[in-house]
């Protein structure tokens, strides 16, 4: 084993660093199982609070939840103040409750 060490130390440096990688990923399943949702979420109510909570313009409020991943799917129901955003692979609508409780995330 040790002959393989030293006849290939780059390639041996890249193997323990793959079965550490795997070993990470395999630890924080559960977070990157999760991570695809967050993302429509967070959009969501973001920009359900921007703009009915805050009362600004949808332009503003769309450049302030932009995020460096993209979404697939938006759509803004003005009349009943409801919000829809698809990414990921994964769909949350956010909806404006009222002016005490604000935005919330639907179920």
């Amino acid at each position: 084993m040790s002959g393989f060490i030293r006849r290939r130390p780059i390639s041996s440096l890249l193997l323990v660093l793959l079965l550490a990688l795997l070993g990470w990923i395999w630890h924080e399943r559960v977070a990157l199982w999760a991570f695809p949702d967050i993302i429509s979420a967070y959009t969501a109510k973001e920009y359900c609070s921007c703009r009915y909570v805050m009362n600004n313009d949808a332009g503003y409020c769309r450049g302030y939840v932009k995020q460096w991943l993209p979404t697939s799917g938006f759509t803004d129901d003005t009349l009943d103040k409801r919000v829809t955003v698809s990414g990921m692979g994964r769909s949350n609508s956010a909806a404006w409750i009222g002016e005490r409780q604000g935005c919330r995330l639907s179920p």
